[in-house]
């Protein structure tokens, strides 16, 4: 019978992973019971995807909020710093600001406006056009942020994250000084030594501080990228990518973990004689048209991910072909048509207009952004995906 079916993505449960867990036995085991529960098999090209947070669990990479204040002191001298534009999350940021606090005897809090880097909102566009502020160029001053603006607490959290974070650094013991500026070198107004917490622009961002004339200039992912009193650490990312775990610690993102990819993809070959593909992903590369926020608070979608992962799609658009190159043809002749092309196709369809409108990103951000899309991140316990079909096309 004619296949009907292209891409399946499975949520797969797996047992509650803790520290020191033979996490490529678990993931294994558990795609495998899932297949005979469910009935059906692997086959050639099946992605096995598992959470981030499942491998740094395993891997035992938490750190306490003392070891950050211990890290940021020794790093920035513990007087005055500024800590500029960081995202405005509970679970992602505040726990870290705890940290960052204490090892600071003044804090210059300087926020992005009107929004984060991932899409939060401090206010809306329509409400700077009516104060006729320019976020390009004006910096606000707290008071004149509420003269302006009042209170803004967000849609979905319900948090005044001014408050909240102002709050946090004053209960940490450290004086605090709230500032709203898009440009970097604002914060030299107040102080030589700044934390600099923006994501994907944290490189741009440090080369601008210091041509600026800063005296010390780190990023998040410059604290943690050691070990501090035996504290867990990532040495490319540090502080990004970490989550809250409880009110005195953070899991960091995983440390290297190509090594557990190449062994899932290994057990899985010998039990099933099938060659899968395998990736750690965390958030997913999406942006909420209504929400307005981009999902990509991690520092990359996949840490850690085998080759045949690497590159970027080579698909031809169908509904092209069946307007332009075929657009005299219907039925079992456009069919047989369109299969042809795609059985011919180039290896690289770079430019060909065959190709416009093909998703032009890393295959690693794509099926990653399918599973987290698919795993959630509330109480789905499903931490492990598998998709089938992805490689698969019209004529599969």
């Amino acid at each position: 019978m004619e296949r009907k079916v292209g891409t399946v993505s499975r949520g797969v449960r797996c047992p509650i992973i803790r520290e020191g867990d033979n996490l490529s036995t678990i993931v294994v085991n558990s795609v495998l019971d899932a297949a005979e529960s469910e009935g059906f098999s692997l086959r050639e090209k099946d992605v096995i995807a598992l959470t981030e947070s499942i491998v740094a669990r395993a891997q035992g990479n938490y750190a306490s909020v003392s070891a950050i204040a211990t890290d940021v002191k020794n790093k920035l001298g513990g007087e005055t710093i500024g800590v500029i534009f960081p995202i405005l999350s509970r679970n992602r940021f505040a726990i870290c600001l705890k940290g960052i606090a204490m090892g600071a005897k003044k804090v210059v809090l300087m926020l992005s406006y009107p929004s984060d880097e991932v899409g939060n909102e401090l206010v809306s566009l329509d409400q700077l056009d009516e104060a006729g502020i320019n976020p390009f160029s004006d910096v606000l001053t707290l008071e004149r942020y509420r003269e302006l603006f009042g209170e803004n607490k967000h849609p979905f959290t319900g948090v005044d994250y001014v408050d909240y974070y102002s709050s946090i650094i004053k209960d940490a013991g450290a004086d605090v000084e709230i500032v709203f500026s898009n440009q970097p070198k604002t914060i030299l107004e107040y102080t030589k030594n700044v934390l600099t917490c923006d994501i994907h622009t944290r490189l741009r961002t440090k080369r601008i501080l210091k041509a600026a004339g800063a005296e010390n200039v780190i990023g998040l992912d410059d604290i943690l990228n050691t070990s501090i009193d035996g504290n867990g650490y990532n040495e490319k990312f540090g502080l990004l990518g970490s989550n809250k775990s409880t009110e005195d610690q953070i899991k960091l993102f995983p440390r290297e973990c190509f090594d557990l990819v190449k062994d899932i993809q290994k057990q899985i070959k010998e039990k099933t004689n099938q060659h899968v593909e395998v990736m750690v992903y965390g958030d997913g590369a999406f942006k909420d048209p209504v929400g307005k926020i981009w999902e990509l608070a991690d520092p990359c979608v996949s840490p850690a991910y085998t080759e045949g992962l690497e590159g970027t799609p080579n698909e031809v658009k169908l509904k092209y072909l069946a307007d332009n190159d075929f657009k005299d043809l219907s039925g079992d002749a456009l069919k047989e048509a369109i299969s042809e092309r795609i059985k011919h196709k180039e290896d690289n369809l770079v430019g060909n207009m065959a190709s416009q409108g093909t998703t032009p990103r890393r295959l690693t951000d794509l099926i990653g952004s399918l599973c987290d899309l698919t795993s959630g991140s509330g109480d789905k316990g499903t931490p492990v995906v598998l998709i089938q079909g992805y490689f698969d096309n019209f004529t599969n």
